[in-house]
């Protein structure tokens, strides 16, 4: 895929002793690298060295951070046209309501800083020539390129002006939106039934009304569907999938692991509940109908997504992979008996990271809720697992030409009733299905294809397996893609004959 420019937006700072810290910075802590990582849950902290994704960017696809004194000062001194495009920038929207540079500070607002990453954009794209940009952001900067996308753009640019400039909707100037631990839906608390959130966004505590609906619905939706007043149904988790910009182009990294966040003492994590990165609850943390994956870290920190090899990862795999594949179950039958509450897990890995991709899992609060289907729903209703990327041109064994991931299953069921569970018939730690689907995903003739295996069908080890045979049968004719199901092993006949995965490999453009 074309390198765009980046420019990342970084998260919230607090109140003016904040915010004095962050803009001594200058790439807004988003250089930080780390060096701690835990070995499984409950293991003890090793040394592992992560760069900061700024350094990866620059050492694994050849960008350029180009400082001058400042980035913007650099900018106004070139031509139009004439800087790398393959190039990193940071948004300094903090600045202006600093202390420090002498000026008078200027209240923060979100709707502010958006309005500022319009013109921030806008020169990048004008000095590097690139058709558009990718935003990555941290937290509450990925409100403020929501921000930027569904309000400031349209109230901008929603009639096309005449003239030489024909870019008006948001997808004219951003190409991809990645977002590592955004409260999308704002910020809940655990505790205090409401109260704390009420007194929160009625006195504007710390500037956190931010995160609140009324300010959240203000910051979001523009003057032309604007009421005075948040509608009562309206959710901030919702973007409009419409020409302005396609949910495809969304990425939400969600972090499920409160215990490493270390804010306030800890106190930040027991006031959201574990059901959260520390800071933002997980169903929170993404925009409904995007693409994303849960990873078990934290919201900042040594522990965080943005200093993790797995937020690194699925950034660089969204924004240059070549290949998207998705993951469903279909054709599902469940035993007749409404007291099982049924749930699934789901982890990938790709072959040679030593993370994992994705993670949702109940012991991480976050397992794929399977709901009963009603008699209206079709026969075969999927249940999503997942969906993730993949490079063609990523390193992988000299023996082998095919892209390798692996999604480890897991369907159990829970026995409820009255709203309780009960454990007479349980057995902890084991499950109704569990084995791993291997797929192997290449090209024959310049055409598109894989290979798949249950792990439970392999006669030898994972690593000296070699797809052989026929590939997939590709259920589509159409180009560009492929869909395939891989019936259920005998371990998953239990949902009936026709139970599958059905995995859909496309091109990405």
């Amino acid at each position: 895929m074309e390198k765009l420019p980046i420019i990342y937006v970084r998260g919230f700072a607090g109140g003016t002793s904040g915010i004095d810290q962050a803009v001594d910075d200058p790439f807004y802590g988003l250089n930080l690298g780390s060096t701690h990582v835990r070995v499984g849950g409950q293991g003890d902290p090793i040394y592992y060295q992560f760069e900061s994704p700024l350094l990866r960017l620059i050492i694994d696809y050849e960008y350029s951070l180009l400082v001058k004194g400042g980035q913007e000062v650099y900018l106004d001194t070139q031509a139009d046209g004439s800087v790398d495009a393959t190039s990193l920038w940071i948004h300094r929207f903090y600045d202006t309501s600093a202390t420090t540079f002498g000026a008078e500070p200027v209240d923060f607002s979100v709707e502010s800083a958006a309005q500022d990453l319009l013109r921030f954009m806008e020169k990048v794209l004008a000095k590097t020539g690139a058709a558009r940009v990718h935003l990555v952001a941290h937290s509450m900067g990925g409100l403020i390129c929501r921000s930027l996308i569904s309000r400031v753009i349209p109230d901008t640019y929603g009639v096309e002006t005449p003239g030489p400039r024909q870019r008006h909707l948001a997808a004219d100037f951003v190409d991809r939106l990645f977002t590592y631990g955004t409260p999308h839906g704002g910020i809940e608390f655990d505790v205090g039934f409401g109260l704390f959130e009420r007194l929160r966004d009625e006195f504007g505590l710390g500037g956190a009304d931010i995160f609140g609906p009324q300010r959240m619905y203000e910051y979001l939706t523009p003057a032309a569907a604007r009421q005075p007043r948040v509608p009562e149904k309206w959710d901030a988790r919702m973007m409009p999938g419409d020409e302005n910009f396609p949910l495809e182009r969304v990425f939400c990294l969600v972090g499920t692991n409160a215990r490493d966040y270390p804010a306030a003492h800890g106190l930040s994590a027991k006031a959201v509940g574990p059901k959260s990165d520390g800071l933002v609850q997980i169903q929170n943390a993404l925009v409904t109908g995007t693409n994303h994956a849960y990873v078990h870290r934290s919201h900042s920190g040594r522990y965080g997504l943005v200093n993790s090899e797995e937020g690194y990862q699925n950034l660089a795999r969204f924004l240059f992979g070549d290949v998207k594949v998705t993951a469903d179950l279909v054709d599902l039958e469940f035993p007749d008996d409404d007291e099982l509450t049924w749930q699934a897990e789901a982890q990938v890995s790709i072959r040679g990271l030593p993370i994992l991709m994705h993670e949702q899992v109940a012991a991480h609060y976050c397992p794929i809720l399977i709901e009963k289907r009603r008699p209206e729903d079709p026969a075969d209703r999927p249940v999503p697992l997942v969906t993730t990327y993949m490079s063609s041109r990523a390193s992988r064994p000299e023996q082998s030409s095919t892209m390798r991931y692996t999604l480890h299953i897991r369907v159990l069921s829970l026995h409820e009733r009255t709203r309780g569970f009960f454990w007479e018939d349980h057995q902890e730690q084991t499950s109704d299905f569990d084995d791993t689907l291997v797929v192997d995903v290449g090209f024959v003739d310049q055409q598109m294809t894989a290979w798949a295996v249950w792990a439970s069908q392999l006669t030898t080890p994972l690593r000296s397996y070699r797809p052989t045979g026929d590939p997939l049968t590709d259920e589509d004719p159409a180009e560009g893609f492929w869909v395939a199901r891989v019936p259920l092993p005998a371990g998953g006949r239990l949902f009936g004959d026709r139970a599958a995965l059905a995995l859909r490999v496309s091109r990405v453009v």
